[in-house]
């Protein structure tokens, strides 16, 4: 199942899961022991002991939504658009005149080189796919494409190297006698 948060419980299920616990503090308050507990609120008893030391060593609040799991983005959102703002200029005004290609390395260099932070090539895919870019196709095929050349590869090369449709079976090696 995938959430909307993108890696977590949504925030009604959050909500319900704190009630649980909340409802197990008030337990813990009464002294119910742990196995009633956990058959209770149906949950398991290792749940309840975690809960339970939650609870001894702050309380309530401790057993409180701590709220989505994970880092929080280093980009606050006005550097974000800062960001965006220099990808829209393209890589050129950057230093990259080789082509005119942002690559999620080049992006990972460019945070580097204007906000001083350090991000894993992974990162920046995903701090990007949350900005709202995606991998993008060309807009036009390469002017060296030759599709005479590509239909005949396909029709005779492609045909003599293909690999046969069927996996080899497993199969024993030893024969048998006949009796």
């Amino acid at each position: 199942m995938r959430y909307p948060d993108g890696g977590g419980l949504t925030a009604e299920q959050r909500k319900r899961r704190e009630e649980v616990r909340i409802r197990a503090a008030g337990l813990f308050e009464e002294g119910v022991k742990v196995p009633c507990i956990a058959r209770e609120l149906r949950v398991s008893e290792k749940s309840v002991y975690q809960w339970c030391r939650a609870w001894k060593a702050g309380g309530r609040e401790a057993l409180r939504s701590q709220g989505p799991p994970g880092y929080d983005c280093r980009l606050r959102p006005d550097l974000q658009a800062k960001l965006a703002a220099w990808l829209e200029e393209g890589p050129a005004a950057h230093g990259w005149s080789d082509d005119q290609v942002w690559t999620a390395a080049r992006v990972r260099t460019l945070i580097g080189r204007k906000f001083h932070l350090s991000y894993s090539v992974s990162g920046v895919t995903r701090l990007l796919h949350r900005m709202g870019f995606s991998v993008q196709m060309p807009a036009r095929p390469a002017a060296e494409r030759d599709e005479d050349a590509i239909t005949s590869w396909r029709e005779a090369t492609w045909q003599e190297v293909k690999p046969s449709g069927r996996r080899p079976a497993r199969s024993s090696a030893s024969r048998t006698k006949r009796a």
